[in-house]
């Protein structure tokens, strides 16, 4: 017999409850990122102030643990039964089975909201790194883009087209994301996301949208996609520092001021202006700059030997404010992150294939993935803090294994010091789940498992209902 306790307030459920599962608890490191009182000004800054038992604070909090799960617990039903669990209880009324009032409460919840606070999030723990964490000094910023798809349904089709070299009818829907990441602490710092294909589309014309977002001492870590001479200056524009792998060509390291084997200085001089740049704009890059350049291979077994050629704007070699080759390598070595940390987002944040039927739907679901991304992010940092780690070396997946495990009893039923305790109980285990270090392991790309043997759908489906009716089944 289950017991329930006496009836209170639906208003109880706050922000401050949205937020328990990721242990952001007063006393641990990291606690002030996302309090109640910020979330609240956010949502009320945008105009989202629902009340009742499809409050702001019990949606938000029942959008996160739907982006968190898979398969059918992250269905819409079992968002509405988890609610109807915590009310129960709490002994409050519960909401009925019908997933409707929830579906039209989640479409309120703003996207400049959720963007904000999935943006506060990152720069809040980016302001709070330990000194250790950094660079040489220097906030690292890894940049790489992403894709993920959607219901092929109209609205989507018309704002996210389907790949070109798809029959329509037979694809889906196809967006496209620039993301900036901290090497630090893993955060999600900025993100623009926009169509697949189309004019101004392309990885290189989204980053320019994101460019006021660096600061002066910033430096930017990006694949060869990247380097080029406007995106260069540019961030020299901002004093913002790079190191980009150079695209494929020839590279005569006999030329240029030679500061040791395989490393010298060049100068790249100004293109002849592109379609989409102000004439303003190309004025106002300098006519020639100097960048320094290396390569380097590598040796260890198992790891992609290169070689590796390498555009910075860290000219100095000697001294106190120089950067040696070895570490200029190192450097770029941790591009790799930005490959992981995007696996996190779109496989075990389930991202690459995401569920709402509008565009609209679509971006909010985006921002409250990312939201969610951020905040075991802050969880892995503060379980660093407290352990003498590095957020690096601890593992995404068994930390969000972690918070899924406990998000309903942290919700439900801790209170005060028996809520900080259990938080640092956790956080202690989360430090323990260290990333797997395994030099020289070589895995092929192929799957032993086999599934379902059925053809690809070549024509629309409604076509192909038509053809079943008409006892036409050869294309199975």
């Amino acid at each position: 017999m289950v017991s329930i306790p006496p009836r209170r307030s639906q208003a109880n459920f706050s922000f401050g409850d949205s937020i328990k599962a990721f242990l952001l608890q007063p006393g641990l490191p990291f606690a002030s990122i996302l309090c109640e009182q910020h979330i609240r000004n956010v949502f009320r800054k945008h105009g989202c102030t629902m009340n009742g038992i499809y409050s702001t604070a019990i949606v938000l909090w029942a959008f996160m643990s739907q982006i968190m799960r898979d398969g059918k617990e992250a269905a819409c039903q079992s968002a509405v039964a988890r609610i109807t669990a915590f009310f129960t209880l709490h002994g409050k009324s519960a909401p009925g089975a019908d997933t409707g009032n929830y579906c039209r409460a989640r479409a309120k919840l703003p996207e400049d909201a959720l963007k904000e606070l999935c943006l506060g999030v990152a720069s809040e723990a980016e302001a709070k790194v330990e000194s250790k964490w950094l660079w040489k000094s220097m906030h690292a910023k890894l940049i790489d883009g992403f894709t993920f798809k959607m219901p092929d349904t109209r609205k989507n089709q018309k704002e996210y087209p389907q790949h070109t070299a798809q029959k329509p009818g037979i694809g889906f829907p196809i967006a496209r994301v620039l993301a900036v990441m901290s090497l630090a602490t893993g955060c999600l710092l900025d993100a623009t996301v926009g169509p697949f294909s189309g004019k101004e589309t392309g990885e290189t014309s989204l980053l320019r949208r994101l460019l006021k977002g660096f600061s002066a001492g910033d430096i930017v870590i990006a694949d060869r996609f990247f380097c080029n001479y406007w995106l260069i200056a540019m961030f020299m524009k901002l004093n913002v520092h790079v190191c980009f792998r150079r695209k494929k060509g020839h590279t005569d390291f006999r030329t240029g001021k030679r500061l040791g084997k395989q490393d010298h200085l060049i100068q790249w001089y100004r293109p002849a202006r592109p379609a989409w740049m102000s004439h303003e704009m190309y004025q106002s890059l300098p006519l020639v700059i100097e960048l320094r350049e290396l390569r380097y291979t590598v040796e260890a077994p198992g790891r992609k030997s290169g070689p590796f050629i390498i555009v910075t704007t860290l000219l100095e070699h000697k001294g106190d404010q120089g950067v040696s080759y070895e570490e200029i390598s190192d450097l770029f070595s941790f591009r790799w992150n930005a490959e992981l940390d995007i696996r996190s987002i779109k496989t075990f944040m389930n991202l690459n294939f995401v569920r709402c039927l509008s565009p609209e739907m679509v971006r909010r679901e985006l921002w409250t993935t990312l939201l969610a991304y951020n905040l075991i992010r802050t969880t892995i940092c503060s379980a660093a803090s407290l352990s003498g780690k590095r957020p690096r070396e601890i593992s995404f997946v068994c930390a969000s294994q972690y918070i899924l495990a406990s998000w309903q009893e942290v919700t439900a039923h801790l209170r005060g010091k028996q809520l900080e305790r259990y938080a640092r109980f956790l956080l202690e285990r989360i430090a323990n789940c260290k990333v797997g270090n395994r030099p020289g392991r070589i895995e092929p790309r192929v799957v032993k498992r086999r599934r379902d043997q059925y053809a690809l759908m070549t024509e629309p489906r409604k076509q192909l209902q038509k053809r079943l009716y008409k006892g036409d089944n050869r294309f199975e």
